[in-house]
């Protein structure tokens, strides 16, 4: 009895370390907030003062984008890009916040020596006139799961969130130390998630403004029928679930300003 009873505990001591085992694990994983999730709310000091987010930016859409560190060259190229691009986001009603896992006066002589001395591609004297937020103690980063495991335990992986005037996450976007951001694609991202609101459409593959767009499914057989019937031209159907209409670039451009 006295064997069996030894047995027992030992089995006990077993489970109850690999129980301690995963709750550590559980503790390490870095859980990311998905598209459709409120995006997590946080006070945070930045170059531009301090913000209390998304809550400061309500009724306007805002890409929020995380670095590594401060005084790295992918992110100052990425930083030249959003300083020359920032009056197009600003006209489309979206605002631009950055993250770095740096203190403040970092932040500041990191810009700064972007103003004075970077010159590339032609972008030259940049100012970053946008938010840069102070995360020395990551927990910006650890809110947003941009703690990726075997990237780094302290520097934010390069995220971008887009998130809508209701505070919504709508897309998420991540990219490794070694690949610089393309733009293009974020500015596209950012006007096809307003389109398809604007216009209660889809966008179908590699989708530009002024490209045809998805109309919604056809909620009945009938409505299925009549638009494969359909010879107006105003509708054009492949199939009665796969259907497009045209939508001219200025008709987006009138409807975002």
């Amino acid at each position: 009895m006295q064997g069996l009873e030894s047995n027992h505990i030992f089995a006990s001591e077993i489970k109850q370390k690999r129980k301690t085992k995963k709750i550590k694990i559980m503790e390490n994983v870095n859980i990311m907030p998905r598209i459709g999730d409120m995006a997590p709310s946080f006070e945070a000091v930045t170059t531009q003062g301090n913000i209390k987010f998304p809550e400061d930016y309500k009724g306007k859409w805002v890409i929020l984008f995380s670095h590594p560190a401060d005084f790295t060259p992918v992110c100052t190229s990425e930083f030249m890009t959003f300083a020359k691009m920032a009056p197009e986001f600003e006209e489309l009603n979206c605002q631009l916040v950055g993250l770095s896992v740096d203190g403040l006066f970092s932040h500041i002589a990191w810009l700064r020596t972007i103003k004075e001395k970077i010159d590339f591609k032609g972008m030259k004297g940049m100012e970053v006139k946008f938010p840069l937020i102070e995360d020395i103690k990551m927990e910006v980063a650890n809110l947003y799961g941009m703690m990726q495991p075997g990237e780094s335990t302290t520097k934010a992986v390069r995220a971008v969130f887009f998130i809508d005037p209701k505070g919504i996450i709508r897309t998420i976007m991540y990219y490794p130390a070694s690949l610089g951001r393309n733009f293009d694609e974020i500015k596209r991202v950012l006007i096809g998630l307003q389109t398809a609101d604007a216009f209660e459409v889809a966008l179908p593959a590699d989708w530009r403004p002024g490209d045809e767009v998805i109309v919604p499914p056809a909620g009945s057989c009938g409505v299925a029928q009549k638009r494969v019937s359909d010879t107006s031209g105003e509708i054009k159907c492949y199939d009665w679930f796969f259907c497009t209409k045209q939508l001219l670039k200025e008709e987006i451009e009138q409807k975002l300003k």
